[in-house]
C-alpha cells in the first residue's frame, strides 16, 4: 500500500539520513516531501496539516534544550489534529526507543537501526532484525590453497628436508608422545590403570596438582562459576554486532586469550566477537612448557596463560559462538603432542605448532620438539586440525629470511603427514631489522616484501601476527591503536587471509589487560580497513629489492638446513638462527628421546 510521507529534517544542517531513506522510501513507489532543514515549528506544522500524510518522519540530533523543543512540537501536533491520521516518528543518532516514547513519539529509530527496519515499520511489515547474535559461519583459510611450491630448488630442498626429519623420528617416542596415546585410550573414561601410567609420565608438580595439591596459585574453577558463566553466554546475546571487515576480501581477525582464568577469558571473548573478533589463539602459561604433564580440570590461574585442560579447551570452545575459532598453543614445551590432542578432543578449530620456533629462544630441545612436533602434526591431520605457525623467533633478532625458511619449512613436513600448516610471518620492528635500518624509510617495504616472497614460492594461507605492529605500538593508548590499524590495513591490502591484532595494553604489559583496551584495537582495525576500502598502501621498488633478497637467502638457509642430518640438527647448529642472532636452542627435555620399545 503506498504511503505519504512528509520528511522533516529538524536541524540546521543533519539531513543526509532522512534524504537516504527518502530515496528507498521513493524506490519502492511511496509518496514523499522533503521540507528545508531547519525550519520554524509552526511552518512544519502548517504543511502537516495542509495534507492527510500517514508518516511525519522526523530527524533531529540532540543538544541544550532540544528535548524540550520537540515535546513542544509533538503537542502542536496534537492541536493541529495531526495525530488522529499521521503517525509521528523520530530518528537520530542519539535516539532510542525508550526516549521517543518519553518525548511522545510514536516509533523512535537510533544509531543501530537500519534502512530496512524504518521502511518495513512504515509498510506495516515485522522486521526480523539482524542485531541479535552474531549470525556468521565459521570460515576454514586453508579451503583455496593446494599447497603447491612454485619455486624449484626450494620444494626439492624442503622435500629433503622433511624426509629426512622424518625418517630420524620413525621408531622413536618421548614421555610427552606416550601421554598423548594414553589421553586418547583415557578419552571421558576414569580408567584407573591408564590414569596411574600417565601420572608415572608426569613430573612431581603434574601429579601432585592431578591429587588435588596444586601448583601455586592454581585453584579449580568452582562449580557455581561455571553455572554463572553458562548463564551469562546464554543470555548476554550481542545485540547489533560490529564487523571489522567491510569487504569480503578482508582477513578475518584473531586476538590473544590467556589472562590464566577461562572465566575471565570467556567474559572478554564475548564482548569481543560483539566488536567483530573471528578467533582467538589460547596461550599457556610459561610453566607449563617446563613440566611433563598437563593438570585436568577446569582450572584458573593467577599468572598469565590459561592453563591447558581438556576442561579449559572445552569450556571456552563451548562458550564461544558456534561462529568463533579457536587455536590452541602447543608448539613448544614437552606437551606438545598432547596439547594437540586434547584440542582435538574438545573440538578446537586450529593449533599452533612451529618445530623451529618452539627450539629456539631457550625452549624446548630441538630433537625432544622435532619427534614430538611431527607426532602432534599427525594427531593435527587426524583430527583435521590446520595449524598454525608463528614466526616470532624474530624478535629475538633473527633475520627474517631463517624465519620465512623455518615457516615454510614446517608446512612441508605438515604437507607429508596430512596436515595444513599456515604461514604467519610477522610484521614488526625486531632487532635485526632496527641494526640494519631496514624500515627506516617506512613500515610497509619490509612487511609488503614478507608476503611477496611467500606468495611466491607456496600455494598457502597467510596470517600475519602475533601479534602485527610488535614493536612498532608504544604505551600511549591512540598511537599503539593508530600502529594496530595501520599494521592491520597493510596486512589486508597485501591479501592476508587473517591477521592477529593485540590490545593496545599489551604493547608494554604493565599490568592485566583491559576489556576497553581490547576495543580499541579492534575498533582501529574495523577503521583503519573501512577507510582503506579496496584499495592498498603502495609500497616502493624497495619492497620488490627485498623480495628478491628475501628469496635469495631463503635459498641460502634452506641449502644449509638440507646438509644437516635432519631438521633438529640444522637448529643446534644455527642455521635457522644463531647465537649471534640471539636465538638460543632450548634445553627442555633434552634427553628424554628414545627408541619405541
Amino acid at each position: 500500500m503506498k504511503m505519504k510521507i512528509l520528511c522533516v529534517p529538524f536541524d540546521p544542517v543533519h539531513d543526509v539520513g532522512i534524504k537516504i531513506i527518502k530515496s528507498e522510501l521513493d524506490s519502492r513507489g511511496h509518496e514523499t516531501r522533503l521540507l528545508s532543514p531547519d525550519l520554524p515549528p509552526e511552518v512544519i506544522i502548517k504543511e502537516a496539516a495542509l495534507v492527510r500524510y500517514d508518516f511525519i518522519m522526523v530527524s533531529r540530533t540532540l543538544g541544550y534544550g532540544v528535548a524540550e523543543l520537540l515535546a513542544r512540537f509533538i503537542d502542536m501536533l496534537d492541536s493541529a489534529g495531526v495525530r488522529d491520521y499521521a503517525k509521528i516518528i523520530i530518528g537520530g543518532k542519539p535516539i532510542t526507543p525508550e526516549l521517543a516514547a518519553e518525548l511522545g513519539f510514536d516509533k523512535g529509530f537510533g544509531e543501530h537501526s537500519t534502512i530496512d527496519e524504518v521502511i518495513a515499520y512504515i509498510e506495516g511489515r515485522e522486521y526480523i532484525s539482524g542485531g541479535g547474535g552474531l549470525n556468521r559461519s565459521k570460515k576454514d583459510i586453508t579451503t583455496e590453497y593446494d599447497y603447491t611450491f612454485y619455486h624449484e630448488e626450494v620444494n626439492r630442498l624442503l622435500e629433503s628436508i622433511a624426509e629426512k626429519s622424518i625418517r630420524f623420528t620413525q621408531n622413536k617416542t618421548t614421555p610427552g608422545i606416550k601421554r598423548a596415546r594414553l589421553r586418547k585410550q583415557i578419552g571421558s573414561t576414569k580408567n584407573k590403570n591408564l590414569l596411574h601410567e600417565y601420572h608415572s609420565l608426569c613430573d612431581t608438580e603434574i601429579r601432585e596438582s592431578n591429587s588435588g595439591r596444586y601448583i601455586k596459585g592454581v585453584r579449580p574453577v568452582s562449580d557455581a562459576e561455571v553455572r554463572e558463566l553458562e548463564r551469562f553466554s546464554n543470555e548476554r546475546v550481542p545485540v547489533y554486532p560490529a564487523k571489522i571487515q567491510h569487504s569480503g576480501k578482508h582477513p578475518l581477525f584473531f586476538k590473544f586469550l590467556g589472562s590464566g582464568c577461562p572465566v575471565m577469558d570467556i567474559a572478554h571473548a564475548k564482548v569481543c566477537e560483539r566488536y567483530g573478533i573471528n578467533g582467538f589463539l589460547v596461550i599457556n602459561p610459561s610453566w607449563e612448557a617446563r613440566y611433563e604433564g598437563l593438570i585436568s580440570g577446569c582450572l584458573t590461574h593467577e599468572n598469565d596463560g590459561t592453563i591447558t585442560s581438556l576442561e579449559n579447551i572445552r569450556l571456552l570452545r563451548n562458550s564461544l559462538d558456534k561462529g568463533t575459532l579457536l587455536s590452541v598453543r602447543a608448539h613448544r614445551g614437552l606437551n606438545t603432542a598432547e596439547t594437540v590432542e586434547l584440542a582435538g578432543q574438545a573440538k578446537a578449530d586450529l593449533v599452533k605448532i612451529n618445530l623451529v620456533y618452539g627450539s629456539l629462544g631457550a625452549g624446548t630441545d630441538p630433537e625432544r620438539l622435532l619427534v614430538d612436533g611431527i607426532e602432534a602434526l599427525k594427531i593435527a591431520a587426524e583430527y583435521s586440525l590446520p595449524f598454525d605457525i608463528p614466526g616470532n623467533d624474530e624478535l629475538s633478532g633473527v633475520p627474517a629470511w631463517k624465519t620465512l625458511a623455518g615457516l615454510l619449512i614446517n608446512v612441508m613436513i605438515g604437507k607429508k603427514l596430512g596436515a595444513k600448516g599456515i604461514l604467519k610471518p610477522l610484521f614488526c620492528y625486531g632487532p635485526h631489522i632496527v641494526i640494519n635500518g631496514l624500515m627506516k624509510n617506512n613500515f610497509i617495504d619490509y612487511n609488503a616484501a614478507k608476503i611477496y616472497t611467500l606468495r611466491s614460492l607456496v600455494s598457502a594461507p597467510i596470517w600475519p601476527g602475533e601479534p602485527v605492529a610488535f614493536m612498532t605500538q608504544s604505551e600511549e593508548r591512540v598511537q599503539s591503536a593508530t600502529a594496530t590499524g595501520t599494521h592491520a590495513a597493510l596486512a589486508a591490502g597485501l591479501g592476508a587471509d587473517a591477521v592477529t591484532i593485540a590490545s593496545t595494553d599489551e604493547a608494554y604489559s604493565r599490568g592485566p589487560i583491559c576489556i576497553t583496551s581490547r576495543i580499541d584495537s579492534i575498533r582501529a582495525a574495523a577503521e583503519s580497513l573501512r577507510f582503506m576500502g579496496d584499495a592498498s598502501y603502495q609500497p616502493t621498488k624497495q619492497a620488490e629489492i627485498y623480495t628478491e633478497m628475501m628469496t635469495e637467502k631463503i635459498v641460502e638457509t634452506l641449502r644449509l638446513v638440507e646438509s644437516a642430518d635432519q631438521l633438529a640438527d640444522a637448529i643446534s647448529k644455527g642455521y635457522l638462527g644463531s647465537q649471534e642472532d640471539g636465538a638460543y636452542p632450548g634445553t627442555f627435555g633434552r634427553g628424554t628421546v628414545s627408541s619405541e620399545d
